[in-house]
C-alpha cells in the first residue's frame, strides 16, 4: 500500500510540474528562453528556486545523518557559505552582467583565449556531471528501495524514468521553466522538512518548547570546534572551506549562475543572491536539528540505526515514523532531487552548446535543432554516470561531492582569481596542462600529509588546488595586459 501511495504522489507531482512547463513555454521556447529565460525572471522567484537547487536530495538525506558523526559542526561551513555569497554578489555578478554573458566561462575566453574558455567549460562539465549525478543517484536509490524494487523494476529503468520525466518538462524552455518549477519544489521540500520535524516531535510527545530544549541540550548540539587543529571539523577549516566552496560551486558554476543571469538587472541578481544566501542558514539548521531528533527518537524506542548515515532518515521514515512522515519524506526528496538535477542538465546543455559548439554563430533554426540534440545527449550521459556511481558505491554521498569539487573546481578558482586580480597574459595553449596538473599535485600533497604527518586534508585541498593553478599560470605568462577586462 505504501509503495502505491508513493507512486500516486509522484504522478501528481509530475503532472503539476508538466502543467507549469506548458504555461511557461507557451509564449517562448527558443534558445534565449532555454538559456537565459529571456532575462525576465523576478529576483525573488530566482532566490526561492536557487534554495531548492542548492539543497538537493543529498542534503535532505545526508545532512541529518551527519549529526551522528560530526554533531552540528556542519553549521561552521554554512556560515562560510554566507560570506561566499556576499563575495559573489559584489565581485563576480558585476563582471558577468557587465560582459552580458550567456555562460560565465566566456569570460575566460575574453581574458585568456579560446583554449582557456574551453578548458574552464570542460572542468565545469566534468564537475557538474559527477556532482549532480551523485545527488540524483542517492534519491533514485531511495525510490528504488521504497517503491520500484518491490515491483521488480530494475534500477537502470528507474533512473531512465526519472531523467525522462525531467526532460519532458524542461526540453522546450529550459531555464525559463526551471525557475518556476524549482520555486514550487523549494516550497515543497522546506514544507516537508518542517512537517517531518513536527511529526517526530508529536511521536516523542514534545511541545514546541520541549522540542527546542531537546535539540539544544543534546550531546550532539555542538556547532564550533576550535581546539583540534588536526580535525577536519576545525572551525577555521570549515568556515574558510565554506567560503571557497560557495565561490566555486555557486559563483563559478554555470548551473547556479545561469539562474542569476535570468534576472532583469544586476541589482535584482544581487538581491536574489543575498536573500538566498541568508536563507541557507536557518534551513540547514533545521536539517541538523532533524538529525538530532532522529537520534533521540531511535534511542527512545531502542531502534538499531544503519551503519551508513545516509540511510538513517530513509529507514526511520519508511519503517517507524508512520505513513504521513513517509509521504512528506517522499515529497521532500523528489522535490529536492528534481530541482537540483533538472537545472544541472539544462546548464550542461547550455555550456556544451555555447562554450564547446559555439552555436551562437549558427542561424536561429539550426541553433535550436543543435540545442535539442545536445539536451537529449546530455540527459543520456547523465543517466550513464548515475549507473557508474551505483557500480562504484559510496558511503556518504555528500562528503564525496565536496571532495570531488575540491579537485575539479580548484583549477576554475585559480583561473578566475588569476584573471580578475592580475593583468598578466598567459600562453593560452598551455592552460589545459596546468589545469590537469594542479589536481594531480594536490592529490600527491594530500597523500604525503597523511602518510608523513598523519594530517587529514579536508576540503581545504580546494585552496591548494587553486594556488597550484595560479603558480602554474605565472610560469606560462607572456606579459601584462594594458587594461583589465
Amino acid at each position: 500500500m505504501n509503495n502505491l501511495s508513493i507512486l500516486v504522489v509522484m504522478v501528481i507531482y509530475f503532472a503539476i510540474l508538466y502543467l507549469i512547463s506548458v504555461i511557461t513555454s507557451r509564449k517562448s521556447s527558443n534558445n534565449d528562453a532555454f538559456f537565459l529565460g529571456n532575462r525576465k525572471s523576478p529576483w525573488w522567484v530566482v532566490a526561492i528556486a536557487m534554495v531548492g537547487s542548492s539543497i538537493s536530495g543529498v542534503t535532505f538525506v545526508s545532512v541529518p545523518g551527519w549529526v551522528r558523526e560530526s554533531d552540528m559542526t556542519y553549521m561552521q561551513m554554512v556560515f562560510g557559505f554566507t560570506v561566499g555569497y556576499i563575495v559573489i554578489s559584489f565581485v563576480l555578478l558585476p563582471l558577468y552582467y557587465r560582459l552580458n554573458l550567456t555562460t560565465i566561462y566566456s569570460y575566460l575566453g575574453q581574458r585568456f583565449g579560446r583554449t582557456s574558455h574551453k578548458t574552464g567549460s570542460a572542468f565545469f562539465i566534468l564537475s557538474k556531471l559527477i556532482g549532480a549525478a551523485a545527488r540524483l543517484y542517492l534519491v533514485a536509490m531511495i525510490l528504488q528501495v521504497l517503491v520500484f524494487a518491490q515491483w521488480g523494476v530494475p534500477f537502470p529503468v528507474t533512473v531512465a524514468g526519472i531523467i525522462a520525466l525531467m526532460w519532458i518538462y524542461t526540453h522546450k524552455s529550459g531555464i525559463k521553466t526551471i525557475i518556476w518549477t524549482d520555486t514550487l519544489q523549494t516550497i515543497c521540500l522546506v514544507t516537508a522538512l518542517i512537517l517531518i520535524i513536527c511529526q517526530i516531535a508529536i511521536k516523542l510527545d514534545f511541545d514546541a518548547i520541549e522540542t527546542v530544549k531537546a535539540v539544544t541540550t543534546n550531546e550532539h548540539y555542538r556547532i564550533f570546534v576550535f581546539d583540534d587543529w588536526g580535525s577536519t571539523q576545525n572551525f577555521f577549516k570549515q568556515f574558510f572551506n565554506g567560503i571557497f566552496i560557495t565561490i566555486v560551486m555557486t559563483g563559478l558554476d554555470q548551473d547556479m549562475m545561469q539562474k542569476n543571469l535570468t534576472c532583469k538587472s544586476l541589482k535584482d541578481a544581487r538581491k536574489n543572491m543575498l536573500t538566498y544566501g541568508i536563507a541557507f542558514i536557518p534551513i540547514n539548521f533545521l536539517f541538523l536539528s532533524l538529525g538530532i531528533l532522529l537520534l533521540i527518537f531511535a534511542n527512545t524506542y531502542q531502534i538499531d540505526l544503519p551503519a551508513i548515515s545516509d540511510q538513517i532518515l530513509p529507514m526511520l521514515a519508511s519503517d517507524y515514523l508512520g505513513f504521513s512522515v513517509l509521504i512528506f519524506f517522499t515529497i521532500g526528496i523528489i522535490a529536492a532531487a528534481f530541482s537540483s538535477a533538472d537545472s544541472a542538465i539544462a546548464s550542461l546543455t547550455t555550456s556544451v552548446c555555447i562554450d564547446l559548439l559555439n552555436i551562437e554563430k549558427e542561424d536561429m533554426g539550426q541553433a535550436k535543432k543543435t540545442r535539442v540534440k545536445v539536451h537529449i545527449i546530455v540527459s543520456l550521459v547523465f543517466g550513464l554516470v548515475i549507473l557508474l556511481i551505483d557500480m562504484l558505491g559510496e558511503k556518504s554521498i555528500i562528503s564525496a561531492i565536496y571532495k570531488i569539487a575540491s579537485y575539479t573546481y580548484g583549477p576554475l578558482l585559480g583561473l578566475f582569481t588569476f584573471g580578475l586580480f592580475t593583468k598578466i597574459k598567459v600562453r593560452d595553449r598551455l592552460v589545459p596542462y596546468i589545469c590537469i596538473l594542479s589536481p594531480v599535485v594536490s592529490y600527491l600533497f594530500e597523500v604525503y600529509m597523511k602518510n608523513i604527518f598523519n594530517y587529514s586534508v579536508g576540503n581545504e585541498i580546494l585552496m591548494l588546488n587553486a594556488l597550484v593553478t595560479i603558480i602554474g599560470l605565472l610560469l606560462i605568462q607572456k606579459g601584462r595586459l594594458k587594461q583589465q577586462i
